[in-house]
């Protein structure tokens, strides 16, 4: 296999590092079952070591990765809380996937750095891009931590303007669905997958693939974005080399 790009910008959803963790709360009927929370040890170890495997393709690897599996916009509303307080707490939980991620890179021999927004210098880097450039010219995996550093901006508009900034050709986006629907799959058997979409229609149609900011982001920058299923075998592997799978936007 033979990768298609040079540096990519892979985003990570804070729900994917859950795996199949069950929430703490769901057998006393306190949220759904479906509810991943935490992180599972076996999930981070098969992300990384797809991680791992891009790299010694010779690719640059950036990540942004969500705080879900920790922290919820749900959570907030259950708790009446102030959405400013609820998305600074959104952001300390990416903080801890980012460690998680770090370490389970760097034990599979590749090095790695976490860079956030928000200055925390005793576990992590300040985002600068320069250093940001420097490392990944170096072989290190950087793992953009804590969003955009504001709050009323999601981890997707967060991988948008980071993939901008470090000049990555393309976004892949490892999701839990295999592609963009026209509707939630799980809600609706019926709904339709699209192999390509422009970020316009993304737009008009109102698709809940990205948000409508990181949408507009990533179509005035020209970058496009591959969103596929995380957990199917090689999925990072094959999206970095260019293959067919899940859905293509530009």
């Amino acid at each position: 296999m033979n990768p298609k790009y040079k540096r990519v910008l892979l985003k990570l959803s804070g729900e994917a590092l859950a795996g199949k963790n069950k929430c703490l709360h769901a057998d006393e009927g306190k949220c759904g079952n479906d509810r991943a929370f935490g992180i599972d040890p076996d999930t981070v170890g098969f992300i990384c070591e797809e991680i791992v495997e891009v790299c010694k393709m010779g690719v640059e690897v950036a990540v942004v990765v969500g705080g879900g599996n920790f922290w919820r916009g749900k959570n907030r509303e259950d708790a009446e809380m102030d959405r400013v307080t609820a998305d600074y707490m959104g952001m300390l939980a990416t903080t801890m996937n980012a460690l998680a991620l770090q370490d389970g890179i760097e034990r599979r021999g590749v090095p790695a750095r976490v860079q956030s927004a928000i200055t925390m210098q005793e576990v992590c880097e300040p985002y600068i891009r320069r250093k940001a450039l420097s490392h990944l010219g170096k072989g290190r995996v950087v793992i953009f931590a804590c969003g955009t550093g504001s709050p009323f901006f999601t981890t997707d508009t967060a991988a948008s303007l980071r993939a901008a900034e470090i000049g990555a050709e393309i976004i892949l986006a490892a999701k839990n669905v295999d592609g963009v629907y026209n509707k939630d799959p799980k809600e609706h058997p019926e709904a339709v997958k699209y192999d390509s979409l422009t970020y316009a229609e993304i737009v008009e149609h109102e698709l809940k693939a990205l948000d409508l900011t990181s949408a507009t982001l990533c179509k005035e920058s020209n970058i496009p974005t591959h969103v596929f299923k995380l957990d199917q075998d090689d999925g990072i592997l094959k999206a970095v080399c260019g293959e067919k799978i899940g859905t293509f936007i530009n």
